[in-house]
């Protein structure tokens, strides 16, 4: 994970705007439409070499695959994994069942209607480990054309936490057992990311989203306990791979909801921070956690540790101001420390495909007020 030793450093959390056709070829795939398997592997990997393009141009420095091979961030396992069968299971948001009208909305939306969790039927093992293979290979040659390194590049994989979020357990005799199957059926793809030199970002909404859908009939401390154990599984998958080559991201939901509901980063951070990746990412300008940077008045960054705060809003069409943005860096870098502060997005922009709450011609103006925020505050602190 590259510091920000001279500059801010600027990088987002993940998923990217796919292009129209793509978009289509997914749909029928998902709905089990056949699709020439060739066709749509060819596509992606040009997909995946415009939005490397795209990143670049608009200033971004820590780049990725924009996640365009997947349906979604934690629900392409299912198509990686064997164990996952029958229906899919609806998820409840306890936020949104206090807006019934709204909640309509949320789950009509093209994407999310669309997305396939089965639930856990049987062992889980690994079913396909060629597809990481070919997402770290179209992630690597299209950096290359844009003259950037591995050691500039990082992919996502889901977090077991956040697989048992989404795939009701239907097989295994506890949730523990279940965390652990899927932590080794994961390490595989954890591993082989890190083995190509590039950072491994694990995607963990469960350890803040989870507090509001899956552990909502729990106690605070109740569900600081499955945090916990969710951390211990993760880490054990993780083993293998050193603390500065992994970056966690927290999320709260990507979803355009009141939130309010929403449990607040200081009754989680110290569980998060026990997690072994060195880098930190998570939302830091919506309107529910644009105020959290006071935490770190209170709260000391680990050794070793740096954030990679949301400085951009994932559900909005406003392009915020670089002056905005470079506030919103400095917050951080007041408190940790310059070197520890590196800029980026609430969350994604493309979360399940067919997702899109912004245009994604903004999601580059966004991209570049970010990097135009990043310059005015290098200017302030270096």
């Amino acid at each position: 994970m590259m510091r920000s030793t001279d500059r801010f450093l600027t990088t987002h959390t993940g998923s990217l705007p796919r292009p129209a056709d793509l978009i289509r070829m997914m749909f029928a795939r998902e709905e089990g439409v056949p699709v020439d398997s060739a066709a749509l592997a060819e596509r992606i990997r040009t997909a995946v070499a415009d939005v490397v393009s795209l990143q670049r141009k608009a200033g971004v420095d820590l780049v990725n695959d924009g996640e365009l091979s997947k349906p979604s961030y934690a629900t392409y396992v299912k198509d990686r994994l064997s164990g996952f069968g029958g229906a899919s299971h609806p998820l409840q948001y306890q936020d949104l069942v206090d807006f019934p009208d709204l909640a309509k909305k949320v789950f009509g939306d093209p994407g999310r209607a669309r997305r396939k969790t089965p639930a856990c039927t049987g062992p889980i093992s690994v079913r396909d480990a060629n597809a990481v293979q070919s997402d770290i290979e179209h992630l690597l040659a299209a950096a290359r054309e844009q003259g950037s390194s591995p050691a500039h590049c990082f992919l996502s994989a889901a977090s077991p936490g956040v697989v048992s979020l989404f795939f009701r357990n239907d097989h295994y005799s506890s949730h523990e057992a279940y965390l652990y199957a899927i932590a080794e059926a994961m390490r595989q793809e954890y591993e082989a990311i890190a083995a190509a030199g590039i950072t491994l970002q694990i995607d963990c909404p469960d350890l803040a989203m989870g507090r509001h859908i899956q552990f909502a009939n729990l106690t605070l401390e109740q569900f600081r306990a499955q945090a916990q154990l969710h951390i211990e599984a993760l880490n054990h998958a993780l083993a293998n791979i050193p603390p500065e080559q992994l970056r966690l991201h927290l999320c709260w939901g990507n979803y355009e909801g009141p939130h309010h509901y929403d449990v607040p980063l200081a009754d989680i951070l110290d569980i998060v921070f026990a997690a072994r990746p060195a880098a930190l990412s998570f939302e830091a300008a919506n309107p529910r956690h644009a105020h959290e940077w006071e935490v770190f008045d209170r709260v000391k960054l680990p050794a070793g540790k740096l954030l990679i705060p949301g400085v951009l809003e994932s559900k909005s069409n406003f392009i915020e101001h670089p002056e905005l943005i470079a506030q919103r860096i400095g917050r951080y870098a007041e408190r940790v420390g310059r070197e520890n502060v590196v800029a980026g997005s609430d969350c994604g922009y493309g979360t399940w495909v067919g997702q899109a709450a912004v245009d994604p011609q903004v999601v580059w103006a966004k991209f570049a007020a970010m990097a135009e925020g990043a310059r005015i505050a290098s200017g302030r602190f270096w």
